[in-house]
C-alpha cells in the first residue's frame, strides 16, 4: 500500500532497499521518481522544510508556473508513492558508509532522529541548502513575499514596484542590473561594499541612485508588506520590495559521516557539496543533486539533476546486479 504524507518514520522497511534518498524537494523525489519507475525500491526521507516554503508560488517552471511550492510537492509525493516508491517525514541525524556486500556492493545506514534506521544500497543526498539573510532588523519577516532574491523567481511579481537592492558584496551590482530590468525605481544600498567607479558608473548609466549611508532597518507598513529602508541617521527611503543576495549554504546536518568535499564560492555567496558528471561524488554510491551542490539552481533544474541523478543511480544497479549475476552462474559452472 502506498505511504501517506503522515506515514510515521518507524515504518521503515527491515530489508536493504535500493536507494535512500535525503530530501524531499524537487530534486528528491524526481530522483525517487526515476528510481520508482525503474522498479527500484527507494525510499525518500523529508524533513518537511523546502527552501521556496515562504513563496507564493513556483515560477519559471513550464506548464506549472504559479504553482504553491506546497501543493508541488504533495503532487511529487503522490506521483513517487504511485510506482511503489515511500516516502516519508523524518529529520536524517547520521548518514554513513557501512561494510560493503560479500560482492563488494556499496551499503549505507540512515538514522533518523526518532531512532529509525534505513538500510540502503545507494544514496542520494537533495538537502538543499539553506538561505542566511544578513543581519537587518526587519528583513528575515518579510523574506519570501516582500524581501526577494531572484529576479527569475519572483521578478515579475515585483514589477514596476519602487526596489531597493541591498548590498552584500560586489556582486549585488549584477543583481542591482538584473533588477532594474522590472523597474525604473531602482535604490542601491552600498551597505559599505566595494563599490569602484567603474560600478558607479554602470550604475549611474541606468539611473539607479546608490545610497552609501548606513542600513539600519527595514520598516513594516502599516497594511502589510514594507513601508522603506530605514538608515542610520533616521531617513526613511521609502520602498515596497527589497531585493537581498543570501549566503547560501548547503544542508550538511547529518551527513558529516559520509565525508563528502565541501566548496566555499567566490566573494563569499556559499558553499556547496562537490560533484561529478549527474551528480556524482568522491564516495562510490553517493550522488548529490539540486541546491545542494548547485546553489543557484531554480525548481526545475533542481528537479532536472534529480532525474538524471536517479537515471544513473539505476544504470550503477543494473551493472552491480549484473556482475552478481554473472558470478553467480559462473560459480554454479564451477561446481
Amino acid at each position: 500500500m502506498p505511504a501517506t504524507s503522515s506515514t510515521p518514520t518507524g515504518e521503515l522497511p527491515d530489508e536493504t532497499v535500493d536507494a535512500a534518498v535525503v530530501g524531499g524537494g524537487a530534486a528528491g523525489l524526481n530522483g525517487a521518481l526515476m528510481l520508482a519507475r525503474s522498479r527500484r525500491s527507494v525510499v525518500v526521507i523529508d524533513s518537511g522544510t523546502p527552501r521556496n516554503a515562504p513563496a507564493e508560488g513556483v515560477h519559471g517552471l513550464l506548464g506549472l508556473d504559479g504553482t504553491p511550492p506546497a501543493e508541488l510537492l504533495e503532487r511529487g509525493r503522490d506521483e513517487v508513492r504511485g510506482y511503489g516508491g515511500t516516502v516519508l517525514s523524518g529529520e536524517v541525524i547520521k548518514a554513513a558508509t557501512a561494510d560493503p556486500s560479500a560482492d563488494g556492493d556499496p551499503r549505507f545506514t540512515v538514522t533518523l532522529a526518532d531512532g529509525a534506521t534505513l538500510h540502503a544500497r545507494r544514496l542520494l543526498v537533495a538537502t538543499g541548502l539553506r538561505d542566511v539573510l544578513p543581519d537587518v532588523p526587519g528583513l528575515a519577516q518579510h523574506w519570501g513575499r516582500s524581501v526577494v532574491h531572484c529576479p527569475y523567481c519572483h521578478g515579475w511579481e515585483v514589477r514596476d514596484e519602487p526596489i531597493g537592492v541591498l548590498a552584500t558584496s560586489p556582486m549585488s551590482v549584477h543583481q542591482a542590473l538584473l533588477f532594474r530590468q522590472l523597474t525604473d525605481d531602482l535604490v542601491y544600498f552600498s551597505r559599505g561594499t566595494d563599490l569602484d567607479d567603474d560600478a558607479r558608473a554602470r550604475l549611474a548609466a541606468r539611473d539607479i541612485r546608490v545610497v552609501d549611508a548606513a542600513v539600519d532597518q527595514v520598516v513594516a507598513a502599516d497594511g502589510g508588506g514594507i513601508a522603506g529602508v530605514r538608515l542610520a541617521d533616521g531617513q526613511l527611503v521609502e520602498r515596497r520590495v527589497v531585493a537581498v543576495a543570501t549566503l547560501m549554504r548547503a544542508r550538511t546536518e547529518g551527513l558529516e559521516g559520509l565525508g563528502l568535499p565541501l566548496q566555499d564560492l567566490p566573494n563569499g555567496m556559499g558553499r556547496h557539496f562537490v560533484t561529478g558528471t549527474a551528480g556524482t561524488t568522491e564516495i562510490p554510491g553517493v550522488w548529490v543533486a539540486g541546491n545542494a551542490t548547485d546553489l543557484s539552481a531554480q525548481v526545475g533544474a533542481s528537479a532536472a539533476a534529480g532525474a538524471l541523478a536517479g537515471a544513473h543511480i539505476n544504470a550503477d544497479l543494473v551493472t552491480a546486479d549484473t556482475t552478481a549475476a554473472l558470478a553467480a552462474v559462473r560459480h554454479d559452472v564451477a561446481r
